[in-house]
């Protein structure tokens, strides 16, 4: 395999681990969990959060995300994979979510 092939190949892995990501925060999002500075709340119930878990510490250790403590480092993580996944006002993610009716405000 040339190296351009395995790229693409970790391209597309890295996208499908962004929307893995993407797809179990949605489902487990819920109406009105946003902060009074944006910041959205998702509780994620077992077995999906060991998932999640799991996916914030490939992250972490692919996008070489460091914090002072295991929690500072998964956020980092989930804040370059939303990133990465497109978590935006055009994102699928609004769109699917509980009380987004895909209209931007």
């Amino acid at each position: 395999m040339i190296a351009s092939e395995r790229f693409e190949r970790a391209a597309v892995l890295g996208v499908a681990v962004a929307e893995e990501a993407r797809r179990l925060l949605r489902l487990h999002l819920a109406e009105g969990e946003a902060g009074d500075d944006g910041t959205v709340m998702v509780d994620v119930p077992y077995p999906d959060a060991a998932v999640v878990t799991a996916l914030l510490d490939v992250a972490a250790d692919c996008f070489g995300e460091r914090g002072a403590s295991v929690e500072e480092t998964r956020q980092a993580a989930l804040e370059t994979l939303l990133q990465l996944a497109g978590f935006d006002e055009e994102s699928q993610l609004n769109s699917g979510a509980p009380g987004h009716d895909g209209r931007r405000t």
